[in-house]
């Protein structure tokens, strides 16, 4: 009987253990709501040598809220309404705000990483970043990327608010081949290192000009790579790769003025002599 009495407790003296916790957890919680933020911890991360945003520019936003943070009872800091302030900032990717028990208030940025920056005919300019996203330029720093140059008139970067339907990745007549082209080039080391300009002609095919080699080397019209997902461009690039190691001598890097990739199972050079 002793035992089966001890049996029948020991469930109920868990669920009593259980709550107690729970209730424990709750009044902690409560009581943190109303310490104030003692201090802010700042970290801001994001892809090697990119440097939009440091700590002081986050923490002015925060100023910049127009509402008390520090010192303020934990409780009623907005943390969501503070993410999305962060987030609209034109170089952040993602932002966390959170607190801890002992009165820390937590703010985690990760910068956006442009992957090229396009320059239209008059002059104007803006990024892309890895997703597809434009972002506008900065005034405190210039990202190291390729650019793309040419018959361009694309709408720009706007107030850096990534909105689907409105950013010109998306909605421009070049945008989303200029990331698709440069994102192929920016995931191979290869490529990355020698392709750090492509111009767009009137005609709208797109030309690489290499670190090495006075040659520009014809990528083709958009409409000619497949749709998003095609091999195509992957085979253009193939090809030029087994020209460059096993059909161009060094020496030649500066006879050809024009290779093109345009034509399915060959390349076609056209010499620098060539009227």
């Amino acid at each position: 009987m002793k035992n089966k009495i001890q049996r029948l407790l020991r469930p109920l003296g868990i669920a009593l253990a259980v709550l107690a916790v729970i209730f424990a957890l709750g009044f902690v919680e409560r009581t943190a709501d109303r310490d104030p933020v003692v201090d802010i911890a700042v970290e801001v991360s994001g892809a090697d040598g990119i440097h939009f945003l440091d700590a002081a520019t986050v923490r002015q936003e925060l100023v910049d809220l127009g509402t008390a943070v520090r010192g303020a009872p934990i409780g009623e800091v907005d943390l969501p309404g503070i993410e999305r302030r962060l987030r609209n900032m034109p170089a952040v990717a993602e932002a966390e705000v959170y607190h801890t028990l002992d009165g820390v208030l937590h703010v985690k940025v990760r910068q956006r990483e442009p992957i090229v920056r396009v320059f239209n005919k008059d002059g104007s300019s803006f990024y892309i970043d890895r997703e597809g996203w434009t972002m506008p330029t900065s005034t405190v720093y210039t990202a190291r990327v390729p650019v793309v140059v040419g018959e361009l008139a694309e709408p720009g970067a706007g107030d850096g608010v990534r909105h689907v339907h409105r950013d010109t990745a998306y909605t421009g007549a070049h945008g989303h081949h200029i990331h698709r082209l440069l994102h192929f080039i920016h995931q191979d080391p290869f490529w990355h290192a020698l392709i750090d300009q492509v111009e767009v002609n009137a005609k709208g095919e797109y030309e690489l000009l290499p670190r090495v080699g006075a040659h520009r080397v014809l990528i083709g019209h958009p409409t000619s790579w497949g749709e998003p997902g095609s091999d195509v461009l992957a085979q253009r690039f193939a090809k030029l790769d087994i020209f460059y190691r096993k059909g161009m001598a060094p020496a030649d890097r500066r006879r050809f003025a024009r290779i093109d990739l345009r034509f399915a199972d060959q390349i076609v050079c056209t010499n620098r002599t060539t009227p």
